[in-house]
């Protein structure tokens, strides 16, 4: 027997999609703009850490936090948005978290911040897994 699944949603699930975007989007928008803003700042902290090209990470984190976290407060190509946005916070956990590479006293908040980046990521992929619910441009 064959399971199906159906598309449709409930008003409160609807509105609490809404929120849960609007949640998630109210961490990465004033980050992109505080990156936009102090972007000689940004740049010298990616530098800081040994990646390469800190000048164009910089500019795909403003793009990520700043464009998309504005695509997934309007719900427009939300599934796809929430991956980009997922991968792209877990690969900031992974270079600016790594708590396991800190010394001893910045150990427990870098393994928090480690930890809340994954957590985040996690709501963003139930976003690409259900999308966005009604309320959203892709109407899903």
């Amino acid at each position: 027997m064959a399971i199906t699944q159906t598309s449709t949603t409930t008003p409160t699930q609807d509105g609490l999609a809404l929120v849960g975007r609007l949640m998630i989007a109210a961490l990465f928008i004033p980050a992109g703009i505080g990156k936009l803003t102090g972007f000689a700042g940004t740049v010298g902290y990616i530098a800081s850490v040994g990646l390469p090209l800190p000048q164009v990470g910089a500019v795909i984190a403003i793009l990520v936090e700043l464009v998309l976290g504005i695509a997934l407060v309007v719900g427009f190509k939300t599934r796809l948005v929430a991956l980009v946005m997922a991968v792209f916070t877990v690969a900031a956990a992974v270079f600016f978290h790594n708590y396991w590479a800190m010394p001893p006293e910045k150990v427990m908040m870098m393994q928090i911040m480690f930890w809340k980046n994954v957590a985040i990521a996690g709501g963003l992929l139930a976003f690409t897994a259900f999308g966005p619910g009604r309320f959203s441009i892709d109407r899903r």
